[in-house]
This record gives C-alpha cells, sequence and structure tokens, in this order.
C-alpha cells in the first residue's frame, strides 16, 4: 500500500488553523480518502496529561513555572508518543494525516519566543522525531492583532461556559507574540517547498475564502488529493 501524506496547519492561536483543519478534513473524506486528525499537544492519553500542563493556566499554580527548556521538553515527549501511535500508523495505512500544529510551532514558541533558538529545536527534532516532515504545511498568518484578538476571545468564553483554562499562552505579552509571529515569517521562507503561507497581506480574508484557497493548495501541490 502506498504511503499516505502528512499535512501540518500552523500559526499563532487564533489563527483560524483548527477551523480550517476540520474543514479540509471533510473535503478530504468527501473525496474518499481517510483522513486522521490530530492536536498537538494532546490526542494521546500521555498527550492529553501533557496538554493540561503546557496549556492549562491554573497549572502553574499547583507544579509551579515551567522553565522555557521543561515546555519545550514535553512539547517533544508528546511529539514522539502521537508520532509512534496515531501518524506513522496513519501513514502507513495509506491514510492522509492532519495534524493541528507539528514542531514548526516548537520552533516559533519555544525557539523563538522563549529565546531557546531554532537550532536546539531542530536537533531535538532530528533526534527524537526521526526527522520527519510534513508533505506540506498550511502557515495561517492573518494580522498579530487580529489572532491574539480571537484567542484571548475564545479563551474567555470557553473559561465562562466550560470552566476550562487553555490560556496560558495567551497571557503572555505581545512583544512574545510578536517574536513568534517573526519566526513563522522566517520559517515559511526557509522553507518554501514545504510552507504555504494565507492570510498574510490579503486583507485578513474570510473564513470561506481561505477554506477554498487551501483546497486549491492540497490539489496544486499533492495531486492525488483531488481525485475521487
Amino acid at each position: 500500500m502506498a504511503r499516505g501524506y502528512f499535512i501540518t496547519f500552523e500559526g499563532l492561536d487564533g489563527s483560524g488553523k483548527t477551523t480550517q483543519l476540520r474543514s479540509a478534513a471533510e473535503w478530504l473524506k468527501g473525496k474518499g480518502h481517510e483522513v486522521v486528525t490530530l492536536r498537538q499537544p494532546g490526542s494521546t492519553a500521555l498527550g492529553d496529561r501533557l496538554r493540561a500542563v503546557l496549556l492549562d493556566s491554573r497549572s502553574e499554580t499547583t507544579l509551579g513555572p515551567l522553565s522555557p527548556t521543561a515546555e519545550m521538553a514535553l512539547m517533544f515527549a508528546d511529539r514522539a508518543q502521537a508520532i509512534a501511535e496515531i501518524i506513522e500508523p496513519g501513514l502507513a495505512r495509506g491514510a492522509v494525516v492532519l495534524c493541528d500544529r507539528f514542531t514548526d510551532s516548537t520552533e516559533a514558541y519555544q525557539g523563538a519566543g522563549r529565546g531557546l533558538g531554532s537550532e536546539r529545536v531542530l536537533d531535538l527534532h532530528r533526534a527524537i522525531c526521526n526527522n520527519l516532515q510534513p508533505d506540506l504545511t498550511i502557515l495561517l498568518l492573518p494580522s498579530l492583532t487580529t489572532s491574539l484578538g480571537r484567542a484571548r476571545r475564545r479563551n474567555h468564553r470557553s473559561v465562562q461556559r466550560e470552566g476550562k483554562d487553555e490560556n496560558r499562552f495567551e497571557r503572555e505579552s505581545d512583544e512574545f507574540y510578536v517574536r513568534i509571529h517573526n519566526a513563522y515569517e522566517a520559517i515559511a521562507a526557509r522553507e518554501s517547498g514545504r510552507v504555504v503561507t494565507l492570510g498574510a497581506g490579503d486583507g485578513d480574508s474570510s473564513i470561506d475564502q481561505i477554506e477554498l484557497r487551501i483546497r486549491e493548495v492540497l490539489s496544486d501541490r499533492i495531486p492525488a488529493l483531488s481525485q475521487l
């Protein structure tokens, strides 16, 4: 059986990547493809526990502040488990694996945001993830103001409705997010054969416009995905 395709969705919190991943999954299923979706951190039993530590702002009340290095190490522990449990088995079956965040996020958030540097992140990726690379990365990069506004409103609603608090990162300063935004731009320039950036410089297109553009990108970059 032919190996499947590994496609990642990247961007700042509030960029719309999760919504667009779900839409792409439904479109691909409609084309008859087996689709596997996951998010990082999370999607495995271990990953969900790590997600609670990494994203819940209340975790620091009991655990104390996470060092940047510990934060990065936990991200890679989650990723290694996801690769072994979900990503590689899905690809071996010939499925299209859609992942909400991958190592680009760690390079942007921990490498740039936390100041650990890209090389440390990429070295760990080679060692822990066997240098697994996506076939395609969709980077959603609307304006920083748009992304942060959406993310903070969403998390406020989540806390109000569900008591679910995953806004540990959203509490960071705007300067933290400027570093992340700039890092994503640098990754896209460096990895231009893999990364397609949407939402930047186009007036922050509507959800429907981005959805259609993603379908075009998937069809152009991986023609087999557009076939029934």
